[in-house]
């Protein structure tokens, strides 16, 4: 049987033999077609499948990481694991005026993307309540006794000691931060309230606790961490991954010059307590100044902050302009507005000789408070008997002085400066009293609607006072609302409509306000946004820790395409080698006998070719 060799231009010691017996006559007659239309076949078929599957695989993907960050928000109510050494912890004490709360909270390993933050939730015990605890009285108490305040505080930091694993406390960064009661006291009185601290902590605690981790706060910093902390738990600070999101173009802090960049619109934020009202919002484009004065006061209204792990990355640079205005709050404002009725109808009454008020059966007429309710101010040993009209649009009208509002361009409250917002590409939260005002008695909290908020005022400011109590003894209101609320809603109503639309300059139309108390359920804390600041840093050194397994992470995430890829070209290259071992092993079959043998012993011994007169 005779045999043909293919040395295959490859070395002489390789080769590779084959008998034309084992060809089929089907090779023979119709080859060429049938081995090209097998190879398109085959080719068209593996790249539309690999299509298909990558496409379902990244849409999945995308879909689920998008799910999952989500379900993780909403449903974020699972017992930490403490025995998972990939958790980290952080604590954070908000030392404020009336008391001092601790908060504890936990992250996984950082996913080792410079671009992303890091994941963190308040830490939960094993009945999958909240690490927190709350004493009293507040830490400026011991203004005169400041070698009191490390005994005064150890109790939160037991509670702390007790849920995080002892393993994890020397790695474990623990911030004390005081706002507003500390902010009082003078600079001597809060320097040995922090040594103290600084000095006692780390002698019974193994917390991270270093020098720049115990300080009084400004009211723009606990703004800002506010505002961090709402957007964080928004998602408003992750990639942007649907056409259908919220964009906004961005010129970044120090590089006004260069081309703005698209990414997640965030979410501003009002917030109306007792004695102050603050606004925090992000600033996108760069602002202009009416004059040189009003660009000073901006610079300490204006905060520019980076929240990524690495300074050279401007992905999440942010400028945010943050005012906080003392004596705006409602009880501060209604307690203003009564010094104000006092003085003047006192004074009234001394210039014409009146007695309005100073007996119950001629009372000063309120239109702030509901239809025929009665009240009293008492100042100075004196008492100025009051009685409701309910009239909801003349207390407005005689609140509005209480704005201060001047003609100065780009002002809001006390003339303050405030940058325009594009209200047509915004979004706002308002928190505290925009909520209790909206929800607790007028049932109407979530999304704000000034029509409907209007109308409810009225109706409510004019219901008589009997008819309130009656509803109120019904159980009708909010389950937290008392009679100081039902008693105060009208003015406050009335205040917060004032400061929203007249003072802060939101259109009447304006339809992207949403009143909350919480977030996804979650009641959202300043020091989420503190600790989110401050540990920015720690993703950079896992980075750089684990470069290769990050860059390895990398190629995994893209290996599948390419894969797919790298198979289909091998597999075409393949077939176009059979095709062409095949269409030259039909040539050299139909040669026909003369020199079939000997041309095949010379090609199976590595020989050239030669001429051989006659047949064997």
């Amino acid at each position: 049987m005779g045999r043909i060799g293919l040395s295959c231009l490859l070395p002489a010691s390789w080769h590779f033999s084959i008998s034309p017996v084992g060809c089929p006559r089907i090779l023979n007659t119709n080859l060429r077609q049938i081995v090209v239309i097998s190879v398109l076949a085959a080719a068209v078929s593996l790249l539309y499948f690999s299509v298909v599957i990558i496409r379902n695989k990244y849409g999945r993907l995308s879909r689920d990481r998008k799910f999952q960050r989500y379900l993780a928000r909403v449903t974020d109510i699972e017992a930490t694991d403490t025995n998972n050494p990939n958790v980290n912890y952080g604590i954070v004490v908000d030392c404020g005026s009336s008391g001092s709360r601790i908060f504890v909270y936990c992250w996984p390993r950082h996913n080792s993307n410079p671009h992303d933050l890091l994941d963190i939730r308040q830490m939960r015990d094993k009945n999958r309540k909240p690490v927190v605890m709350k004493i009293k009285p507040g830490i400026s108490e011991f203004a005169t006794s400041p070698e009191k305040v490390s005994d005064y505080i150890s109790p939160l930091l037991n509670f702390a000691a007790e849920h995080v694993p002892r393993a994890k406390h020397k790695e474990t960064p623990l911030y004390i931060l005081c706002t507003a009661g500390m902010r009082i006291l003078p600079e001597s009185q809060q320097k040995a309230i922090l040594e103290d601290l600084l000095t006692d902590i780390p002698v019974h605690f193994d917390f991270l606790f270093s020098d720049s981790h115990a300080e009084v706060i400004s009211g723009k910093q606990e703004g800002v961490y506010a505002w961090i902390g709402i957007n964080f738990v928004l998602g408003r600070f992750e990639h942007i991954e649907d056409d259908d999101e919220a964009v906004v173009e961005v010129n970044l802090p120090g590089s006004e010059s260069s081309k703005a960049i698209l990414r997640k619109r965030t979410a501003g934020i009002l917030d109306m307590g007792g004695v102050s009202t603050q606004i925090a919002y992000e600033v996108p484009k760069t602002v202009s100044f009416a004059s040189s004065q009003q660009e000073e006061v901006a610079k300490n209204l204006l905060a520019e902050f980076n929240l990524g792990c690495d300074v050279h990355q401007t992905e999440h640079v942010y400028r945010v302009y943050v005012a906080t205005f003392l004596g705006f709050g409602g009880n501060a404002a209604r307690q203003r507005y009564e010094d104000r009725i006092f003085a003047s109808t006192v004074q009234k009454n001394r210039l014409l000789g009146k007695q309005t008020g100073l007996t119950p059966d001629t009372p000063y007429l309120d239109p702030c408070l509901p239809l025929d309710i009665k009240d009293e101010i008492q100042q100075n040993g004196q008492t100025l008997f009051l009685r409701g009209t309910g009239d909801f649009d003349l207390c407005r009208e005689t609140i509005q002085p209480f704005m201060n509002k001047t003609n100065e361009t780009q002002t809001s409250l006390n003339g303050v400066y405030q940058p325009p917002i594009h209200f047509q590409n915004s979004e706002f939260y308002g928190f505290s009293e925009f909520y209790y005002c909206t929800e607790d008695v007028l049932r109407m909290g979530g999304d704000y609607s000034a029509a409907a908020f209007t109308r409810a005022a009225k109706d409510y400011c004019a219901t008589k006072w009997s008819v309130l109590r009656e509803r109120f003894d019904r159980g009708l209101y909010a389950s937290h609302a008392d009679l100081h609320r039902l008693k105060y809603q009208c003015f406050k109503s009335a205040w917060m409509f004032e400061v929203f639309h007249r003072g802060f300059s939101f259109p009447i139309n304006y339809r992207s306000l949403k009143t909350a108390l919480q977030v996804y359920d979650k009641e959202v804390q300043w020091t989420l946004g503190a600790i989110l600041y401050r540990t920015r840093f720690l993703p950079l050194r896992d980075i750089q820790q684990e470069t290769f397994r990050a860059s390895h992470a990398h190629w995994r995430g893209f290996s599948f395409v390419y894969n797919h890829y790298l198979f289909s070209g091998c597999f075409l290259v393949v077939l176009l080698a059979i095709l062409l071992y095949l269409l030259r092993l039909r040539r050299i079959h139909r040669r026909g006998p003369r020199s079939g043998t000997t041309t095949t012993l010379w090609l199976e011994e590595g020989l050239p070719s030669q001429k051989i007169a006659g047949t064997l």
